[in-house]
Order: C-alpha cells, then structure tokens, then sequence
C-alpha cells in the first residue's frame, strides 16, 4: 500500500524529515533549529520531535457525519454541503463518488508513517540513547500513536469485530515498517485486533504513569483507557473492566460542572483535568465543526434526554438567536474548531459502569454513575440512581453515554455498530426534503468504503456497502 502524505501547510523541515526516514538522506531540518542547522535525526529529542506534530493522532470525521446527533432540516443545506459530507449523511452507497485524496484514510496512515520512523529509527539508536526513561516513554509514545490509528481505521473501514468470523473478515493494512511505497494487503480483522493489542501492550510498558503538560503525548492512563475503549468495542468486557480500573488508578479526575462558567461558547480548556490524551478529528467537514453550517441542529431526541438541572444543558449547546437552532458549543478540544476524538476520564467511568451492568454488579455500576451524575448536575438535585435489573442498568449507561460523550467524534457510531452486531435493532432515519432515508441494523453501510484511489493502487479489495 503507497501512503499518500498530505503536505498542506506542513513546514519544510517535515518535508526533509520524511525524506530522510524514506530514502536514507543524511540531512534533516529541524523546526527548533536555526534554519542553516541541517541535522540528521539522532537524538532523543529529534524523535520526541516527530511525534509532537500536530497532525499526530488525527481521526477520522466520518462516524460523527454518519451518526444520529444533529439533523439538517433544510435541503438547500444539504445539497450546499461537499460530497462526502452529503453522502455520509444520507448514507449513500458510494461515499466519496471517486475522490483519491480522503483524509478520514490517509491521516491515520500518516500517523503511523512517523510512529514506524520512530520505532525503527529509535532501534538504531538503542546502544546510544543515553537517558533509558526517556528512550522508553519515546518508543512507549510510538507504539501507542501505532495503535491508536490502526483502530481508528479498523472500526471505521472494517466490519464490527466477532469473534466467530474474525479469521476471515478482512480488517485493514497493516503498516508496520517506514517504506511508504511497499504494498501491504488487507490483514484479517483477527490480525488487525491482535497488532492493535501487541502495539497497546508495549506502549503500556514502556509509557511514563503520569500525564504531562503536552496532552498530545501519550502516557500510561490514556493508554489503559485506549485498551478500555477497544475491549469494548470488541465486547469483551471483563477485560474492558480491567483497563478501566488500570487507568483510574493511576490518574482519576472529574471536572465539576458547577465550577464551568456556563456563558462562553468554549467552556473547557483544551488541557483541562479530564483529558487523558488530546486528539480531534483532522478533516475539517463543515458539519462536524461546532458552529457548523447555519442550519444543522443537535437533534431534539437527544436534546429531549437533558433535564434542567444537566449543567450539560448549557455547557453543550447554545441558541442560534437567528434560526432558534440548537447548536454543539465547543468541547474538550478547547478553542480547536474540530471535534474532540481524544481520551477523557469521564468515558472510562462509563466504560466501567457498562462493564459492572453486564456482570449485574448493580452496586458498582451505580456508584460510577452517581460519581459523574453529582459533577454534572446542579449542587444538590442530582439523585443516586437506583438499578434493580441488568436492563435497567445498562439502559441507565446508555443514556448516560448520549448524554455525556455527544460529538466525542466517533463514540456514538461505534456505539450503535457493537450494539446493533450484540441485537440491540437501533435503525436510524433522516429527513431530507420529500425523501426518507434508514439505515438497518448491521447494514454494510456501517462500514466505510475503502477509497477508491487506495483500491486501484494498492490492489486491496473493496468493502461492500
């Protein structure tokens, strides 16, 4: 597979560093560097430096287009919004009617270009290192931005994981080593998981166990809450249990919304106390921004779930004083225009809380519930919540998850792909103009087409959608 790097407003300097990683070039140059100073990398901080780059860790758009958490009520909206935009929102067989360049596919992959310079260029440097701790949190660092991005592509342009056809449902190329134009064909789905965990594994052992002034940088609790998300995703939940409690040991803090001033239209910092890992969506699509396009409204069945005492209420969403639509405030991306795909304490206490529902440990499952609920409602109208049956408590997650991880780019998709693939028959439906649209319960169209400039260079086969 050839990875196509997208070089917009990328600074020379990363240019010559991919030279260097691709072809063997002696010479980089360094952005902290003066500009005569032509290095090659070869110190700790040089990779350090690779993967501080801002496009690190950038996620796919596509499953907050495609979700059920905002409505465009008017069609000339619609009809103005680009291709990929239209199509996902509809659900449309062929997603991007041709285009090659589809970021949603090549940031990830750009991800574990400078992740695989990273591990090899870092193996090179094994003898010579100098500072192990340090040497150690870099290669940590790497493994976790490796893993992170295969996921990311997996549960968007893979078929939800079952374990019963794991072996022989195709998951995604698997990337491992620094030539971008070697050719990788598509890996099981099995195989794919299994990376992702070999990858998670290391990061684990390698990372710092406290979180730094820079979110972007990986660290142990984000790589447990990273493991919580998968495990999950795939339905193993014991072992999502386990990663959740893995990461509220080491580091467990809740924003009280009480504290949040309510008027701003960015009301969280962008490295405030809940963010384990920063990361966001890297396509800008105008739907997914928080201001959006003028007429896109947050539905109002989820906005129906919020009562008034939900300091979400206020703090999520604001008024657009010309339409009366309701719009997405922005989220823990801080002032960043782009949704935030990154890891938050608080979807590892839900996590936790769903994992508790399913074994009936209705106790625990309340007290992770109750825990966020006082943090989030009004000083003193929250009420325990009180969980008799496992329907009843997985119910209460549920809702909880739509309520708390809205335009958490990506969460509420995944949501509805494991549950629909566990029977939950949530079918989704739009409204555009005269025409109706739905979206079964495990249709192909929960899956995301390769693009087809991927396909025809690559000779992957195609998802069927």
């Amino acid at each position: 597979m050839t990875i196509n790097l997208k070089m917009n407003h990328m600074k020379y300097y990363l240019l010559f560093f991919i030279v260097i990683c691709v072809v063997g070039c002696k010479d980089s140059f360094l952005e902290v560097k003066p500009s005569t100073d032509i290095v090659s990398p070869k110190t700790l901080d040089d990779f350090q430096q690779m993967l501080d780059y801002s496009a690190i860790n950038f996620t796919s758009g596509l499953p907050l287009l495609s979700a059920d958490e905002y409505e465009i009520p008017n069609e000339k909206d619609w009809q103005g919004l680009t291709v990929t935009e239209r199509n996902a929102y509809s659900w449309a067989s062929d997603l991007f009617e041709g285009q090659e360049g589809v970021e949603d596919w090549s940031y990830p992959y750009q991800s574990i270009f400078y992740a695989n310079n990273v591990i090899n260029g870092l193996a090179a440097l094994a003898k010579n290192a100098g500072n192990q701790k340090e040497y150690d949190d870099i290669l940590g660092q790497a493994y976790f931005v490796r893993a992170f991005a295969f996921f990311d592509l997996v549960k968007n342009f893979a078929v939800p994981y079952a374990k019963k056809t794991a072996d022989t449902d195709l998951g995604v190329p698997l990337k491992l080593n620094p030539n971008s134009d070697e050719i990788v064909a598509r890996a099981s789905l099995q195989d794919t998981y299994d990376q992702i965990a070999a990858d998670l594994g290391l990061a684990i052992g390698l990372l710092k166990p406290g979180l730094t002034a820079n979110r972007n940088r990986a660290n142990k609790p984000a790589a447990y809450a990273l493991g919580a998300r998968i495990a999950l995703s795939m339905g193993d939940y014991d072992l999502a249990g386990r990663f959740s409690d893995s990461c509220l040991i080491l580091y467990d803090r809740l924003i009280d919304y009480n504290t949040v001033g309510t008027s701003s239209s960015t009301p969280f910092a962008r490295d405030n106390d809940e963010v384990l890992l920063s990361s966001t969506i890297g396509k800008n699509y105008a739907v997914s921004l928080y201001a959006g396009i003028k007429n896109t409204t947050i539905a109002q069945e989820l906005l129906d779930l919020y009562t008034d005492n939900d300091l979400r209420k206020v703090l999520f969403f604001q008024k657009d004083d010309k339409t009366g639509l309701t719009k997405m405030k922005r989220g823990y991306a801080g002032p960043n225009r782009s949704a935030f795909s990154g890891l938050a304490v608080d979807e590892v206490y839900l996590i936790k809380a769903e994992c508790a529902a399913r074994k009936e440990d209705f106790a625990d499952c309340a007290y992770f519930l109750d825990k966020l609920g006082l943090k989030r409602y009004k000083t003193g109208t929250y009420r325990p919540i009180q969980l008799t049956s496992k329907d009843a408590a997985l119910q209460a997650v549920f809702s909880e998850r739509r309520r708390e991880l809205i335009w958490r780019a990506g969460l509420r998709w995944d949501d509805i792909r494991r549950l629909n693939r566990d029977g939950a028959s949530i079918v989704l439906k739009r409204n555009i103009g005269t025409d109706r649209y739905q979206l079964e319960p495990n249709s192909p169209r929960y899956t995301f087409p390769i693009p087809a400039g991927e396909v025809t260079l690559s000779n992957i086969k195609q998802n069927n959608r």
